[in-house]
Parts: C-alpha cells; structure tokens; sequence
C-alpha cells in the first residue's frame, strides 16, 4: 500500500514527532474560526472581582465585551481556551504586560497595556476567574 504525500501529511508528521499524537490541519482551517461571543451570566461578585469588573469596564471592555464574553474586536474570556488549566492566572499578567501574538483567534495580536498596574490586574483576574467558574469554565 502506497502513502500519498498530501499536504497535511507533514503536519501530521510533525505533530506526531513534536506532540507524540496527530493533529490534522489543513492550510483552509487555519485561522478561519469565527467570531465568538458568549452569552455569560454574572454570579454575585465577591468585592475584589467587583473593582476587577471596574476596571475590566474601564480598560478590557472594548475588545474583549461586556462580561468578558467577546466582542468583534476580541475573543471572549468566558471560554475553555482560557481556563485556569490552559492560561494561568500568570499569563493574564504576561498579556498585559508584554501584549499577546494571536494564536487562538482570528482577532490579531493584543497589544501591551503598560498602564495597567499588577493590583488592578489581579482585580481583573479574579473577576474573570468568577465568571469563569459560573459559567462553567474551571
């Protein structure tokens, strides 16, 4: 029996030699994911995730929507890719510091928010994190 050599032979090869398992992409998928938004229900705030969502309002809202759910500009927060298992509570820090390649979502690249200080992103975090864990996301 003869293998074609296609063109999503080598990425399975790759992804074989790299990540012990296969992953099938094709040039077609890649980066094509829609824009999402979620529809996120918001618990009763504990008061640190209530000056998060403050601030999240003042500087997030823009690209990431109204309770963390997306927007056209922005992917949603309130989704599996960021759980704590995948994006630690760190790289929510290292985003607004150093910004983030796009790598998830069609959107582009995040730039850095220097001006956001490390109590207001913990704020921030923690608000996340609740909506997170309230709509299933943990």
């Amino acid at each position: 029996m003869a293998v074609k050599f296609n063109k999503v032979f080598p990425l399975a090869v790759v992804a074989v030699l790299v990540g012990g398992g296969v992953v099938v992409a094709t040039k077609s998928n890649l980066n094509t994911q829609p824009n999402t938004t979620v529809n996120v229900v918001v618990p009763e705030l504990s008061a640190k995730a209530r000056i998060g969502q403050t601030k999240f309002n003042q500087n997030c809202v823009e690209c990431h929507g109204a309770d963390a759910g997306g927007s056209e500009k922005g992917p949603p927060l309130i989704h599996r890719y960021y759980e704590p298992n995948h994006h630690a509570d760190g790289a929510f820090f290292l985003a607004a510091q150093r910004g983030v390649r796009a790598h998830h979502w069609p959107y582009g690249d995040m730039p850095p928010q220097p001006h956001m200080s490390t109590v207001d992103m913990a704020a921030i975090v923690q608000y996340v994190r609740e909506l997170q864990k309230h709509n299933g996301i943990f």
